[in-house]
């Protein structure tokens, strides 16, 4: 029905940047706010940014300064821009998105799979 899709993880060393994206698909009528999570070995999911659909942004202390979100709405996509990341930055990132279908009046929480983010030191 719906499908949120995360690319862009991968290795990088400490001080490098990376950009996640993560696309929005299926019956789609609106998109509401959009987030990324992260969750790190042995702790839990915690709130990275999240961007409102008049693009109100909100960002964790810890990132605040390195990490931009963005969105593209006329693509269904939500993007994470990482700069100046530090080992403990090391995580699983999620891509969320609040969304109302075709199909349904009733806002929804959908998730996508995770992509893993390994920062070097």
């Amino acid at each position: 029905q719906v499908q949120l899709v995360e690319s862009g993880g991968g290795l990088v060393q400490n001080g490098g940047s990376l950009r996640l994206s993560c696309a929005a698909s299926g019956s789609i009528f609106s998109i509401n706010a959009m987030g990324w999570y992260r969750q790190a070995p042995g702790k839990q999911r915690e709130l990275v940014a999240s961007i409102t659909s008049g693009g109100t942004t909100n960002y964790a202390d810890s990132v605040k300064g390195r990490f931009t979100i963005s969105r593209d709405n006329t693509k269904n996509t939500v993007y994470l821009q990482m700069n100046s990341l530090k080992p403990e930055d090391t995580a699983v990132y999620y891509c969320s998105a609040r969304i109302g279908t075709m199909t349904s009046s009733i806002n929804t929480d959908y998730w996508g799979k995770g992509t893993l983010v390994t920062v070097s030191s």
